[in-house]
């Protein structure tokens, strides 16, 4: 068996019983970086063997993983914090273990964009989690512009030395919106700072940063005043297939997708 455990995103006492159980059961547990991870087994008394498993080495730690499994051993995984696979390793280990037939679960526990949208008080009903804005900025802008008329909140991590570019990218294509920017997560210093993308952020740039972003609201989408044929329409027009058109749509109006189907019956 493989479990993928989360860990403490600040506090180390926010750590299941059942992730101390199973770390100290398992016979293998790797880490994204083994050197953050024995802290947090020695806070906790726990002696196993650490391997690394991080970005560079995803696919051959998973080899190693299952041929590990396959000699009768189980298997810890861990990030550095939160949850593995969310913007961590551990999604292409998921995929391999699927591809190999081999048992594996979850260990509930954190993970940093769950707790910033509740500290942030931002709509929960609806929500798009981007993680890091990667590549050019042509990219990033390309991508943030397809979800502009989005209602969701918008949910992305930053890094201190691209919170400013990133807040400026946000502010470009978005247009002036409320925003949050939460740091240090369960920890003394813990901090949620409510601005307006215009502004940008006043204080000193300190630790990794999730940033949220308010949806846009009915008034500022104008799409929303299209039937809902021409809206869907008005995305395939733009190359999606209907699939990718009706998720839009429906992310656009607020709806449920399974509402629309009834629309594109004749759209293939």
């Amino acid at each position: 068996m493989v479990y993928f455990v989360a860990t403490p995103i600040g506090n180390l006492a926010e750590i299941t019983f059942r992730a101390i159980d199973i770390l100290k059961q398992v016979d293998v547990i790797f880490c994204e970086d083994t050197r953050h991870s024995i802290k947090l087994l020695n806070h906790y008394q726990i002696k196993k063997p650490l391997q690394s498993c991080h970005k560079f080495n995803e696919k051959y730690a998973a080899y190693k993983i299952i041929a590990a499994v396959q000699a009768g051993k189980e298997i810890a995984i861990l990030s550095d914090a939160g949850m593995p696979s969310i913007c961590d390793p551990g999604y292409c280990i998921v995929q391999e273990l699927q591809k190999n037939n081999i048992a594996y679960t979850v260990i509930s526990g954190a993970s940093a964009f769950v707790n910033a949208l509740v500290l942030s008080g931002f709509s929960t009903m609806q929500f798009t989690f981007l993680g890091f804005l990667r590549g050019n900025t042509k990219e990033k802008r390309e991508l943030l512009n397809h979800y502009k008329n989005s209602m969701a909140t918008i949910i992305l991590y930053s890094a201190p030395h691209d919170i400013e570019k990133d807040i400026l990218l946000l502010y470009e294509v978005f247009g002036d919106r409320q925003a949050c920017a939460v740091r240090e997560i369960s920890k003394i210093h813990e901090s949620i700072q409510h601005f307006q993308l215009s502004s940008g952020l006043s204080t000193e740039k300190k630790g990794e940063y999730v940033l949220l972003i308010e949806g846009a609201s009915k008034i500022e989408n104008p799409l929303n005043s299209l039937t809902e044929l021409e809206h869907i329409e008005y995305y395939i027009n733009q190359g999606l297939d209907k699939k990718e058109a009706l998720k839009l749509v429906a992310q656009d109006r607020g709806v449920p997708k399974n509402t629309l189907y009834k629309f594109s019956i004749d759209k293939k």
